[in-house]
Protein backbone atom coordinates (compact mmCIF):
# COMPACT_ATOMS: atom_id res chain seq x y z
CA UNK A 1 0.00 0.00 0.00
CA UNK A 2 0.97 3.53 -0.80
CA UNK A 3 1.14 4.70 3.12
CA UNK A 4 3.50 2.19 3.80
CA UNK A 5 5.98 2.78 1.09
CA UNK A 6 6.22 6.19 2.81
CA UNK A 7 7.76 4.48 5.81
CA UNK A 8 9.38 1.88 4.17
CA UNK A 9 13.08 2.76 5.56
CA UNK A 10 12.31 4.09 9.46
CA UNK A 11 13.93 2.07 11.91
CA UNK A 12 13.79 3.08 16.00
CA UNK A 13 14.73 0.98 19.15
CA UNK A 14 12.33 0.25 21.39
CA UNK A 15 11.87 -1.84 24.62
CA UNK A 16 9.77 -5.64 24.01
CA UNK A 17 8.40 -7.97 26.41
CA UNK A 18 8.19 -11.80 25.16
CA UNK A 19 5.57 -12.47 27.92
CA UNK A 20 4.44 -11.11 31.50
CA UNK A 21 7.11 -12.88 33.29
CA UNK A 22 9.90 -11.80 30.85
CA UNK A 23 12.72 -9.13 31.16
CA UNK A 24 12.11 -6.27 28.69
CA UNK A 25 15.17 -6.08 26.15
CA UNK A 26 16.00 -3.18 23.28
CA UNK A 27 15.29 -4.16 20.22
CA UNK A 28 15.27 -2.51 16.60
CA UNK A 29 11.97 -1.82 15.39
CA UNK A 30 11.37 -1.60 11.53
CA UNK A 31 8.07 -1.51 9.11
CA UNK A 32 7.86 -4.31 6.68
CA UNK A 33 5.09 -5.57 4.29
CA UNK A 34 2.30 -5.17 6.20
CA UNK A 35 3.93 -6.36 9.60
CA UNK A 36 5.65 -4.27 12.48
CA UNK A 37 9.70 -6.41 12.36
CA UNK A 38 10.82 -6.66 16.02
CA UNK A 39 14.98 -7.83 16.04
CA UNK A 40 17.67 -7.71 17.89
CA UNK A 41 20.13 -4.42 17.65
CA UNK A 42 22.65 -7.09 15.50
CA UNK A 43 19.43 -7.33 13.12
CA UNK A 44 18.38 -10.63 13.78
CA UNK A 45 14.80 -11.12 13.95
CA UNK A 46 12.74 -11.97 16.80
CA UNK A 47 9.11 -11.69 15.88
CA UNK A 48 6.88 -9.42 13.53
CA UNK A 49 3.24 -8.06 14.26
CA UNK A 50 1.00 -7.49 11.53
CA UNK A 51 -0.18 -4.51 10.94
CA UNK A 52 -3.74 -4.61 11.24
CA UNK A 53 -3.80 -6.13 14.32
CA UNK A 54 -2.01 -3.50 16.64
CA UNK A 55 -3.17 -2.49 19.24
CA UNK A 56 -2.29 0.85 21.53
CA UNK A 57 -2.63 -0.12 24.92
CA UNK A 58 -2.19 3.56 26.34
CA UNK A 59 -3.22 6.27 23.75
CA UNK A 60 -1.90 10.15 23.69
CA UNK A 61 0.68 9.05 25.92
CA UNK A 62 4.57 8.55 25.81
CA UNK A 63 6.54 6.42 25.56
CA UNK A 64 3.42 4.33 23.23
CA UNK A 65 2.91 0.86 24.24
CA UNK A 66 1.85 -1.50 21.73
CA UNK A 67 0.50 -5.33 21.68
CA UNK A 68 -0.21 -7.64 18.56
CA UNK A 69 -3.63 -8.03 19.94
CA UNK A 70 -6.64 -7.66 22.17
CA UNK A 71 -5.33 -11.29 24.04
CA UNK A 72 -1.68 -11.17 23.56
CA UNK A 73 0.99 -11.44 26.20
CA UNK A 74 3.58 -9.29 24.22
CA UNK A 75 4.63 -5.58 24.96
CA UNK A 76 6.75 -3.03 22.97
CA UNK A 77 7.85 -0.04 23.96
CA UNK A 78 8.59 3.19 21.85
CA UNK A 79 9.75 7.04 22.50
CA UNK A 80 10.38 7.48 19.23
CA UNK A 81 8.15 10.40 17.91
CA UNK A 82 8.58 9.56 14.39
CA UNK A 83 7.91 5.67 14.57
CA UNK A 84 4.92 6.34 16.97
CA UNK A 85 3.22 8.98 14.34
CA UNK A 86 4.27 6.32 11.84
CA UNK A 87 2.15 3.26 13.16
CA UNK A 88 -0.62 5.46 14.29
CA UNK A 89 -0.76 7.11 10.88
CA UNK A 90 -0.66 3.15 9.23
CA UNK A 91 -3.57 2.11 12.04
CA UNK A 92 -5.73 5.05 11.03
CA UNK A 93 -5.53 4.05 7.47
CA UNK A 94 -5.88 0.59 7.81
CA UNK A 95 -9.44 1.14 9.93
CA UNK A 96 -10.52 3.31 7.30
CA UNK A 97 -10.52 0.95 5.09
CA UNK A 98 -11.97 -2.19 7.04
CA UNK A 99 -15.38 -2.39 8.31
CA UNK A 100 -16.25 -0.03 11.80
CA UNK A 101 -16.09 -3.01 14.22
CA UNK A 102 -19.17 -1.96 15.65
CA UNK A 103 -20.75 -1.97 12.72
CA UNK A 104 -19.36 -5.21 11.73
CA UNK A 105 -20.90 -6.35 15.31
CA UNK A 106 -23.83 -5.46 13.77
CA UNK A 107 -23.37 -7.33 10.41
CA UNK A 108 -22.22 -10.22 12.69
CA UNK A 109 -25.36 -10.76 14.94
CA UNK A 110 -27.63 -9.76 11.89
CA UNK A 111 -26.08 -12.54 9.83
CA UNK A 112 -26.11 -15.08 12.71
CA UNK A 113 -29.86 -14.80 13.26
CA UNK A 114 -30.32 -14.92 9.76
CA UNK A 115 -27.74 -18.06 9.55
CA UNK A 116 -29.06 -19.50 12.21
CA UNK A 117 -32.75 -19.20 11.09
CA UNK A 118 -32.10 -20.95 7.83
CA UNK A 119 -29.78 -23.17 9.08
CA UNK A 120 -32.71 -24.73 11.17
CA UNK A 121 -35.17 -24.57 8.39
CA UNK A 122 -33.03 -25.39 4.94
CA UNK A 123 -29.23 -26.15 5.29
CA UNK A 124 -27.25 -28.88 6.58
CA UNK A 125 -24.22 -27.48 8.93
CA UNK A 126 -21.69 -28.13 5.77
CA UNK A 127 -23.68 -25.69 4.10
CA UNK A 128 -23.51 -23.12 7.18
CA UNK A 129 -19.77 -23.45 7.28
CA UNK A 130 -19.45 -22.80 3.18
CA UNK A 131 -21.42 -19.79 3.52
CA UNK A 132 -19.56 -18.39 6.31
CA UNK A 133 -16.48 -18.87 4.51
CA UNK A 134 -17.99 -17.19 1.50
CA UNK A 135 -18.89 -13.94 3.49
CA UNK A 136 -16.52 -13.73 6.17
CA UNK A 137 -14.32 -9.74 5.07
CA UNK A 138 -10.98 -9.83 3.63
CA UNK A 139 -9.93 -8.36 7.18
CA UNK A 140 -11.29 -11.02 9.10
CA UNK A 141 -9.84 -13.33 6.72
CA UNK A 142 -6.14 -11.72 7.17
CA UNK A 143 -6.70 -11.36 10.96
CA UNK A 144 -7.22 -15.03 10.77
CA UNK A 145 -4.69 -16.09 8.46
CA UNK A 146 -2.10 -14.25 10.70
CA UNK A 147 -3.32 -15.96 13.27
CA UNK A 148 -2.78 -19.39 12.11
CA UNK A 149 0.49 -18.09 10.87
CA UNK A 150 1.73 -17.40 14.20
CA UNK A 151 0.83 -20.93 15.38
CA UNK A 152 2.52 -22.52 12.61
CA UNK A 153 5.51 -20.71 13.62
CA UNK A 154 5.70 -22.03 17.12
CA UNK A 155 6.16 -25.58 15.69
CA UNK A 156 8.26 -24.48 12.99
CA UNK A 157 10.00 -21.93 14.28
CA UNK A 158 9.58 -18.15 14.02
CA UNK A 159 8.97 -16.28 10.73
CA UNK A 160 12.00 -15.63 8.76
CA UNK A 161 11.80 -11.72 8.63
CA UNK A 162 14.93 -9.70 8.20
CA UNK A 163 14.25 -5.80 6.47
CA UNK A 164 16.11 -7.04 3.44
CA UNK A 165 14.59 -10.15 2.93
CA UNK A 166 11.25 -8.95 3.75
CA UNK A 167 11.17 -6.26 0.42
CA UNK A 168 12.60 -8.78 -1.80
CA UNK A 169 9.93 -10.85 -0.60
CA UNK A 170 7.44 -8.00 -1.71
CA UNK A 171 9.10 -8.09 -4.87
CA UNK A 172 9.07 -10.96 -5.96
CA UNK A 173 5.11 -11.37 -4.89
CA UNK A 174 4.31 -8.27 -6.88
CA UNK A 175 6.34 -9.83 -9.88
CA UNK A 176 4.59 -12.93 -10.29
CA UNK A 177 1.45 -12.26 -9.18
CA UNK A 178 0.80 -8.32 -10.12
CA UNK A 179 -2.69 -8.42 -10.43
CA UNK A 180 -3.01 -9.94 -6.69
CA UNK A 181 -0.17 -10.18 -4.95
CA UNK A 182 0.06 -12.19 -1.79
CA UNK A 183 1.88 -12.29 1.55
CA UNK A 184 4.55 -14.03 1.21
CA UNK A 185 5.96 -15.87 4.88
CA UNK A 186 9.36 -17.78 5.02
CA UNK A 187 9.48 -20.45 7.41
CA UNK A 188 12.87 -22.21 8.66
CA UNK A 189 11.49 -25.87 8.55
CA UNK A 190 8.99 -28.50 8.85
CA UNK A 191 6.64 -27.87 6.95
CA UNK A 192 5.35 -28.66 3.03
CA UNK A 193 7.25 -26.32 0.25
CA UNK A 194 4.54 -24.25 0.56
CA UNK A 195 1.37 -23.52 2.32
CA UNK A 196 -2.00 -21.66 1.79
CA UNK A 197 -3.84 -19.65 4.48
CA UNK A 198 -6.72 -17.42 4.53
CA UNK A 199 -6.15 -14.19 3.83
CA UNK A 200 -4.19 -14.18 1.03
CA UNK A 201 -0.94 -15.38 2.36
CA UNK A 202 1.41 -18.09 1.12
CA UNK A 203 4.20 -19.67 3.31
CA UNK A 204 7.32 -20.85 1.68
CA UNK A 205 10.26 -23.33 2.68
CA UNK A 206 13.27 -21.84 3.58
CA UNK A 207 14.60 -25.25 2.13
CA UNK A 208 13.08 -23.63 -1.51
CA UNK A 209 15.36 -20.57 -1.18
CA UNK A 210 18.17 -21.85 -0.28
CA UNK A 211 18.74 -25.37 -2.53
CA UNK A 212 17.70 -24.06 -5.43
CA UNK A 213 20.08 -21.81 -7.97
CA UNK A 214 17.50 -19.79 -9.48
CA UNK A 215 14.69 -17.37 -7.86
CA UNK A 216 12.28 -19.39 -11.25
CA UNK A 217 11.82 -22.82 -8.57
CA UNK A 218 10.32 -20.55 -6.30
CA UNK A 219 8.28 -18.55 -8.71
CA UNK A 220 7.06 -21.87 -9.93
CA UNK A 221 5.98 -23.33 -6.39
CA UNK A 222 4.30 -19.91 -5.33
CA UNK A 223 1.90 -20.42 -9.50
CA UNK A 224 1.43 -23.86 -8.43
CA UNK A 225 0.32 -23.10 -4.55
CA UNK A 226 -2.13 -20.35 -6.30
CA UNK A 227 -3.53 -22.91 -7.90
CA UNK A 228 -4.43 -25.35 -5.40
CA UNK A 229 -5.63 -22.11 -3.36
CA UNK A 230 -7.84 -21.33 -5.62
CA UNK A 231 -9.08 -25.20 -5.96
CA UNK A 232 -9.67 -25.05 -1.78
CA UNK A 233 -10.47 -22.17 -0.40
CA UNK A 234 -7.93 -21.96 2.37
CA UNK A 235 -10.70 -20.50 4.65
CA UNK A 236 -13.45 -23.02 3.82
CA UNK A 237 -10.47 -25.47 4.68
CA UNK A 238 -9.88 -24.33 8.31
CA UNK A 239 -13.42 -23.71 9.37
CA UNK A 240 -14.17 -27.38 7.92
CA UNK A 241 -11.73 -28.75 10.07
CA UNK A 242 -12.99 -26.52 13.08
CA UNK A 243 -16.36 -27.81 12.63
CA UNK A 244 -19.91 -26.21 13.05
CA UNK A 245 -19.45 -24.90 17.30
CA UNK A 246 -16.56 -23.34 16.58
CA UNK A 247 -17.68 -21.41 12.77
CA UNK A 248 -20.78 -20.53 15.36
CA UNK A 249 -18.42 -18.81 17.71
CA UNK A 250 -16.62 -17.49 14.84
CA UNK A 251 -20.20 -15.38 13.61
CA UNK A 252 -20.38 -14.63 16.81
CA UNK A 253 -17.37 -12.92 18.22
CA UNK A 254 -15.22 -12.73 15.37
CA UNK A 255 -12.72 -14.61 16.66
CA UNK A 256 -11.65 -18.41 16.12
CA UNK A 257 -10.61 -20.48 19.04
CA UNK A 258 -6.71 -20.68 19.18
CA UNK A 259 -7.88 -24.73 19.93
CA UNK A 260 -9.18 -24.75 16.32
CA UNK A 261 -6.23 -23.07 14.83
CA UNK A 262 -3.65 -25.16 16.37
CA UNK A 263 -5.10 -28.37 15.49
CA UNK A 264 -5.32 -27.01 11.82
CA UNK A 265 -1.46 -25.89 11.96
CA UNK A 266 -0.85 -29.51 12.89
CA UNK A 267 -2.91 -30.42 9.83
CA UNK A 268 -1.29 -28.27 7.47
CA UNK A 269 2.20 -29.34 8.76
CA UNK A 270 1.73 -33.16 8.32
CA UNK A 271 -0.49 -32.48 4.93
CA UNK A 272 1.42 -34.00 1.56
CA UNK A 273 1.04 -32.03 -1.69
CA UNK A 274 1.58 -33.62 -5.63
CA UNK A 275 2.23 -31.69 -8.52
CA UNK A 276 0.10 -29.41 -10.46
CA UNK A 277 -0.37 -30.38 -14.15
CA UNK A 278 1.73 -28.62 -16.80
CA UNK A 279 -1.48 -27.50 -18.95
CA UNK A 280 -3.12 -25.78 -15.95
CA UNK A 281 0.30 -24.15 -14.78
CA UNK A 282 1.70 -23.07 -18.84
CA UNK A 283 -0.74 -19.76 -18.75
CA UNK A 284 0.85 -18.67 -15.30
CA UNK A 285 3.75 -18.76 -16.34
CA UNK A 286 3.21 -17.45 -19.96
CA UNK A 287 1.48 -14.22 -18.43
CA UNK A 288 4.24 -13.54 -15.53
CA UNK A 289 7.12 -14.06 -18.70
CA UNK A 290 8.72 -16.83 -16.20
CA UNK A 291 11.15 -19.36 -17.75
CA UNK A 292 9.41 -22.88 -16.46
CA UNK A 293 12.25 -24.65 -17.01
CA UNK A 294 13.95 -24.83 -13.82
CA UNK A 295 10.66 -25.29 -11.45
CA UNK A 296 9.81 -28.08 -14.20
CA UNK A 297 13.05 -29.83 -13.55
CA UNK A 298 13.14 -29.25 -9.25
CA UNK A 299 8.88 -30.02 -9.46
CA UNK A 300 9.17 -33.45 -11.98
CA UNK A 301 6.52 -31.77 -13.59
CA UNK A 302 7.24 -33.76 -17.14
CA UNK A 303 4.22 -31.90 -19.32
CA UNK A 304 5.13 -28.17 -18.32
CA UNK A 305 5.63 -27.24 -21.92
CA UNK A 306 6.39 -23.63 -23.50
CA UNK A 307 9.44 -23.21 -21.19
CA UNK A 308 10.10 -19.67 -22.65
CA UNK A 309 9.28 -16.37 -21.64
CA UNK A 310 6.61 -14.55 -23.42
CA UNK A 311 8.51 -11.49 -24.08
CA UNK A 312 12.63 -10.85 -23.63
CA UNK A 313 14.19 -8.01 -22.14
CA UNK A 314 13.78 -6.22 -18.77
CA UNK A 315 10.49 -6.88 -17.78
CA UNK A 316 11.06 -10.58 -17.96
CA UNK A 317 13.94 -10.71 -15.26
CA UNK A 318 12.20 -12.18 -12.59
CA UNK A 319 14.86 -10.94 -9.62
CA UNK A 320 18.16 -8.93 -8.92
CA UNK A 321 21.10 -10.76 -7.65
CA UNK A 322 21.14 -8.99 -5.00
CA UNK A 323 17.62 -9.57 -3.89
CA UNK A 324 17.72 -12.94 -4.76
CA UNK A 325 20.57 -13.25 -2.24
CA UNK A 326 19.27 -11.43 -0.09
CA UNK A 327 16.22 -14.39 -0.12
CA UNK A 328 18.39 -17.26 0.30
CA UNK A 329 19.95 -16.09 3.48
CA UNK A 330 16.53 -14.22 4.88
CA UNK A 331 16.79 -17.34 7.81
CA UNK A 332 20.42 -16.64 8.63
CA UNK A 333 20.67 -13.55 9.94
Amino acid sequence: MTALEQYSRLEATGLWREGPDAQRCEVLVSLGNATLIIATPAEVARTHWSLPAIVRLNPGKRPALYAPGEQADERLEIDDRDMIDAIEKLRAAIDRRRPHPGRLRLWIGASLAAAMVAAALFWMPGALIRQTASVLPPAGQEAIGQQLLQEIGRLTGPVCSPVAGSGALTRLSRRVLPDAPPRLAVLPSATPATLALPGNIIVLNAALLEEHDTPEVVAGFILAETIRRDAADPMLRLLEDAGLVATLRLLTTGQLERAALQAHAITLLSQETGPVAGALLRPMFDAASIVATPYAMAAGVTDLDGIAPAHDGPSATLLSDADWVSLQNICNR
